[in-house]
């Protein structure tokens, strides 16, 4: 096997990216982020279409494709399948987001890839998994936040159930997948044997789901959407100011009594129905009502360096604006800039987590070509020459 560029925690590994959309790319990144050579093919005559989603810009295509060589294949031909299978012989993973019997239609199923190499491990992610009698339905992200039970708790009680705003399902259906792809790397080396790593979004978002399931089979309670509160966790809430909400967590007794403290309030701290976390709970709406009301006349940072002072759990509620403003974002590097040919102002979060040792790099934006690696990888990988290539593309292959 040629070996990819040394870097990184998952430097000289190979990972094949046939996915589209974000719950199989998100795992490519991370994968991308920490070192591994991410290779993602896109059909010649149909781009992925994160190439064209954003608010006001196509700006989540340069995010979710980072670090990753972009080439093009056409894989619903035998021509395309059999240099995949190539690649697949010189790499480590295939990962894909198809839905479930996609590529064993296209004779690349995992019995079929571990024929070409037996250490290939297969990573999977769908909506429903790759069994069970739902397994070849469409599922997407949202529709997995559903089933896996987070939407039914989002938002407040008096609205239909909210979303965040963001495609959680898929990025927590992706996060397992590079979770499960790095444990089956673990076995690999123990053993020689690759495996399938079968990720469900509606699965990934039930893991998220604390104790939900046996509050309902041990005490037949369902929860339900609560707003911005937990209930019987107070007080912790968003509470308003002169110039905006934020949040303040104190529901810990100690942190509690120091909440007082700073309130200039140490009655609540001794007064029975606060006494301690139970019967804060049972007394949570009335007591955030005393805390609003304090709150409601100063600044927020008035009492977000009140809080501070006195070691409450306190921040503010954040928008792009505040995180590039953060001197915590600042000192961290939580965010970089990355250069980029069309766009001079292309500012993205940074790799996650940080390795002492083995530190992950943001080292370019998703490329704006398609196809803009078919030189370096069917070249350098596979060893075609020139003229391989030049008919290859000519024939609609790639």
């Amino acid at each position: 096997m040629t070996k990819p560029k040394e870097f990184g925690a998952l430097k000289g590994l190979r990972v094949i990216e046939v996915g589209q959309l974000i719950a199989g790319p998100f795992c490519g990144q991370l994968m991308a982020d920490h070192g591994a050579e991410v290779i993602k093919i896109e059909a010649p005559d149909r781009e992925d279409p994160m190439r064209k989603w954003g608010q006001n810009a196509a700006l989540w295509w340069p995010v979710v494709s980072r670090n990753k060589k972009c080439i093009t294949l056409n894989l619903r031909v035998k021509k395309g399948q059999d240099l995949l299978k190539e690649l697949v012989r010189e790499s480590d993973f295939i990962l894909e987001n198809f839905r479930p019997g996609t590529m064993e239609k296209w004779g690349l199923g995992y019995e079929e890839l571990k024929e070409v190499n037996p250490r290939i491990i297969m990573i999977r992610v769908s909506g429903y998994g790759q069994t069970g009698p739902e397994s070849r339905k469409a599922g997407y992200g949202s529709i997995g936040e559903a089933m896996g039970g987070m939407r039914n708790l989002a938002g407040d009680p008096s609205t239909p159930p909210s979303r965040i705003g963001l495609s959680i399902g898929d990025s927590l259906a992706a996060t397992y997948a590079c979770l499960g792809a790095l444990m089956a790397l673990r076995h690999r080396d123990n053993t020689g044997e690759g495996q399938v790593v079968d990720s469900a979004i509606y699965e990934s978002v039930l893991a998220m789901m604390e104790s939900v399931v046996p509050e309902y089979t041990q005490t037949e309670f369902i929860r339900q959407r609560t707003g911005s509160i937990l209930p019987k966790i107070a007080p912790s809430n968003a509470y308003p100011t002169k110039d905006g909400d934020i949040l303040i967590g104190a529901n810990q007794d100690s942190v509690y009594v120091r909440l007082c403290d700073a309130m200039k309030r140490p009655d609540l701290s001794n007064d029975p129905r606060y006494i301690d976390h139970q019967a804060r709970g049972e007394n949570q709406e009335e007591l955030d009502n005393i805390i609003a009301t304090w709150t409601r006349d100063k600044t927020a940072n008035e009492i977000l360096a009140l809080m501070e002072k006195h070691g409450v759990p306190a921040g503010k509620i954040f928008t792009a604006k505040d995180m590039m403003e953060s001197p915590q974002y600042i000192a961290r590097e939580s965010i970089v800039k990355v250069e980029h040919p069309v766009y001079d102002k292309l500012y993205m979060q940074n790799v996650s987590p940080k390795l002492s040792k083995t530190p992950g790099e943001v080292r370019w934006a998703g490329p704006i070509k398609m196809g803009a690696h078919n030189q370096e990888v069917y070249g350098d990988v596979l060893g075609k020459d020139e003229g391989e290539i030049k008919s290859l593309k000519n024939a609609g292959v790639i």
